[in-house]
């Protein structure tokens, strides 16, 4: 069984361009390292030493560099214990219909307002925090920027760095180096483990758009590697790398409510993820693997696979980029980025709206109580703000008065 299965996954036709059979690739000691599917298997304990190794960054790096950096996290009103309303919350939905809302009402004796409020509640409890979320942003920040300065070390002054049809001569005889070797098990192993913890992690609107990423990234790096498209693959890597750690800086300062430094970074990235995702990638990368691989060898099922995850992935990236693009409308004429369009889709502000209630314990209370002082001074300097603006306004008329 185990023969008929290997003898089937690694048909010549499937991995190989026409008339090029496994014999014909193999390579001596001295030509140099080939590439071998057996080699990805290191990929998976590593995902779960990256894993590990995010857990320890967080909380003896990242956390403290949070606090040192001014993030605060919302004061968030603690929902009261009742049983049937986390049953339900758990096992049904996060937002009931106005139907439940009243059969659960009734079950609990509680008004149906107070049930729409507990429900509001709940939601803000399980929402990540802002330190959460600047933990994760700073991990992906370090991972990408050190991936990208290695591969672009790596790749510089290689010949198919500059010319491109470099990358299919001599296929698929082609050594692969020492360090793109560890540039692709590196990659693969982050992705990953990326892969592993989308659940825990912060999800946002596009959350299905990053499954489907992080799979068709998986499926991009193993497939490439055992096919022996290294040369091209590593310069698809470095491409998605060269904006993505600006990107996860961006929002390390939007934590921190260092808005000026934000704006500024994210002005940037989205003039290199415009560039880098809608330009050099299809224009140079996928060209390169479409056009120019087929003066070397015919197409098989291999070029055919491969060139249809870079294409799921172009197509992310033009999602993405009309995300960005709708960011830099309100930049360009509101100012400021006012909020990650790819953010969760319930208002982060929630538990600022809500209306205190009469029921409650002494703990609720002194929540409600600092989260309607921090409203109460929020409306305060915004008066203060507003007076003085007045002020400035009546003082310039005078003036002009005066002068004339």
């Amino acid at each position: 069984m185990e023969a008929l299965l290997n003898e089937w996954l690694w048909q010549e036709e499937s991995w190989l361009p026409p008339g090029v059979t496994w014999q014909d690739i193999k390579m001596k000691e001295d030509e140099g390292r080939f590439p071998l599917p057996r080699d990805l298997v290191y990929t998976v304990p590593l995902a779960f030493a990256f894993i590990a190794l995010r857990f320890i960054f967080e909380r003896l790096i990242a956390l403290p560099l949070s606090k040192h950096l001014g993030v605060k996290d919302r004061i968030r009103i603690q929902a009261d214990s009742v049983p049937k309303l986390e049953t339900f919350y758990k096992q049904t939905s996060r937002q009931p219909l106005q139907k439940e809302a009243v059969s659960l009402g009734k079950q609990c004796g509680i008004s149906q307002r107070n049930i729409q409020t507990w429900f509001r509640h709940r939601r803000n409890q399980d929402r990540p925090s802002n330190t959460k979320k600047f933990c994760e942003a700073s991990w992906r920040f370090v991972f990408y920027l050190i991936s990208f300065t290695a591969g672009l070390g790596s790749l510089i002054n290689t010949p198919w760095f500059w010319d491109h049809r470099e990358c299919w001569r001599g296929y698929p005889k082609q050594p692969v180096a020492v360090a793109h070797y560890w540039y692709y098990i590196l990659e693969l192993g982050f992705y990953l483990s990326l892969l592993l913890c989308v659940s825990v992690d912060v999800k946002r609107k596009d959350f299905k758009e990053q499954v489907i990423h992080h799979i068709a990234t998986v499926f991009l790096i193993g497939f490439s590697y055992c096919a022996n498209y290294v040369r091209v693959g590593t310069l698809v890597m470095l491409v998605h790398d060269s904006s993505d750690f600006l990107l996860e800086s961006a929002k390390m300062f939007h934590y921190a409510g260092w808005t000026r430094t934000c704006d500024s970074l994210f002005v940037v990235f989205a003039l290199a993820f415009l560039v880098t995702r809608l330009v050099v990638f299809p224009g140079r990368v996928v060209h390169t693997t479409l056009v120019l691989s087929l003066e070397f060898f015919q197409p098989f099922f291999g070029y055919y696979f491969f060139n249809t995850l870079l294409l799921v992935l172009q197509a992310l990236h033009i999602f993405w980029a009309y995300l960005i693009l709708r960011m830099l409308y309100k930049f360009v004429f509101l100012g400021k980025v006012e909020r990650d369009e790819r953010s969760e889709d319930e208002s982060e502000v929630d538990d600022e709206e809500e209306a205190p209630e009469e029921d409650g314990d002494e703990g609720s209370r002194k929540q409600r109580k600092g989260a309607i002082n921090c409203k109460l001074a929020s409306l305060a300097n915004n008066c203060v703000l507003n007076n003085l603006t007045s002020q400035r306004k009546i003082n310039c008329r005078a003036q002009s008065r005066k002068a004339r």
